[in-house]
């Protein structure tokens, strides 16, 4: 049996999240979308900011998929039906999890050598209503190859980058303590807290920051900065994986760029990597037509009704949507981009955007002998490096290995990257769709990576 889903991390980030109504039963399947997506047209250059959308027609119609601008027309691998088959499987309770599906809908994505090899999405980016209702079928949206996701905290990656830029501008030492830069980073102990602590989970702090009972977002602020070390916690000398440390990493970001948080994204990231579905808060930048046929979405039993391109993520919520440990959306083939970037050493497309020693370091194990405390998975190591996880089986499966590394999202995403096969696999699942204690979406990420472990050997040629 599949151990229940562990509540204390998201117990902690949340902040009073509503009861769960009864339990919903059923999961009706779209009809298949081929994993082979046929001809692609190309990311465009600029973010996707204005009306105009590159995706047409109504929800279940085939797209036009805007893919990266290296990943070329998919090629035929002959695995991609076995991936398809994988995410069907959870699209409806299983042994492991009889109650429930694993999610409603997903996008699985493959890229060996910088070219896209598989892109297939399965179910329903939205299936239930607030409450949560079953929606009729033809009120529901199909799962899309160019669908997008809540990363949720596959953002740290994101900040993680934003952040290391700064190193390399020399604005930021990774030695230094972050009050240095941050003054209102106060509390016992914190003095000692360093700046790469902050992105090694090594810092001390908690999951997670109380910022309710505040009036303001500068208020709300001020208290995730004053959040104290968790007790006793010696700053530098265990791994605890802690949210709030990234929420600090992005106010460094702002701080030393004058830019908030997502406005550095878009210059400093997603703008010159031409990425165009890329960014917080996208009910702000998606055009009516996207937002109703590409966006995927999460909750539907909270206080906040259903959730759909409002991130999912309370204090991030709070905090306007915009955070560096969780808010970014994005789709599977604009996620792979960032893997690709750090595979190539800080370059894509022939720009570069972090120093290649950069990159190293950021992929490097930052914790090595350093104990782990994490109540949900007693036995996962501290392997870490800036701002990325290092070799974890429980959601790498077969292909984790020492230089294997990536991140995975509470919504049910992940980013993994496998250096010696130069793969990056992107699975984007809305498992908190309506709700997210439903499944434990690690058994998807460890079959779906078996799978493409199997197929995509070290050295195998493309297409195979």
């Amino acid at each position: 049996m599949m151990p229940p889903v562990s509540l204390p991390r998201r117990s902690l980030l949340g902040l009073g999240l509503a009861a769960a109504t009864a339990a919903v039963a059923g999961c009706a399947e779209q009809p298949s979308n081929r994993w082979s997506t046929g001809s692609a047209t190309p990311a465009g250059t600029t973010p996707g900011r204005t009306a105009a959308s590159t995706s047409a027609g109504p929800a279940g119609t085939a797209p036009r998929v805007a893919v990266s601008p290296t990943s070329g027309p998919p090629l035929a691998a002959g695995y991609g039906p076995r991936v398809e088959t994988v995410l069907r499987r959870y699209l409806a309770p299983t042994r492991e999890n009889p109650d429930h599906p694993g999610y409603a809908g997903a996008v699985a994505l493959t890229q060996v050598a910088g070219r896209q090899q598989v892109l297939v999405p399965v179910g329903e980016a939205l299936r239930y209503g607030a409450g949560p209702v079953l929606l009729p079928a033809d009120k529901r949206v199909a799962m899309r190859p160019d669908s997008i996701f809540d990363l949720a905290s596959i953002t740290k990656v994101y900040t993680a980058i934003l952040l290391l830029q700064q190193v390399d501008a020399g604005r930021l030492d990774l030695a230094a303590p972050v009050v240095d830069y941050l003054p209102g980073f106060t509390g016992t102990g914190k003095s000692t807290v360093t700046v790469s602590m902050l992105l090694t989970h090594s810092s001390g702090l908690p999951v997670g920051a109380k910022v309710t009972g505040y009036s303001s977002d500068a208020e709300r602020w001020a208290a995730v900065l004053a959040t104290p070390l968790v007790s006793g916690a010696v700053p530098g000398t265990v791994f605890r994986y802690s949210s709030v440390g990234l929420m600090v990493a992005g106010k460094l970001v702002e701080k030393v760029t004058g830019q908030r948080l997502d406005q550095a994204l878009k210059t400093q990231l997603t703008d010159p990597l031409g990425l165009r579905w890329t960014g917080f808060n996208p009910d702000t930048w998606l055009s009516g037509t996207d937002r109703a046929t590409r966006l995927v979405a999460t909750d539907a039993r909270t206080s906040r009704g259903l959730l759909r391109g409002v991130v999912h993520d309370d204090v991030a919520n709070h905090l306007g949507g915009i955070a560096g440990h969780a808010g970014i959306f994005s789709t599977a083939q604009e996620v792979a981009v960032i893997g690709q970037l750090l595979l190539d050493g800080g370059t894509f497309n022939g720009r570069r955007i972090l120093a290649e020693s950069t990159v190293r370091r950021m992929l490097g194990n930052a914790n090595a002998g350093l104990p782990a405390v994490d109540p949900e998975r007693p036995n996962r190591t501290s392997d870490h490096g800036l701002g990325v996880v290092l070799d974890q089986p429980w959601f790498m499966g077969r292909l984790s290995s020492a230089a294997t590394f990536g991140h995975t999202g509470f919504t049910g995403t992940s980013l993994l990257v496998e250096p010696r096969r130069r793969l990056v696999l992107v699975l984007l699942t809305n498992r908190a769709h309506p709700n997210w204690s439903w499944a434990d979406p690690d058994p998807t990420r460890v079959d779906v990576a078996d799978v493409v472990g199997s197929a995509v050997r070290p050295g195998t040629r493309l297409g195979r």
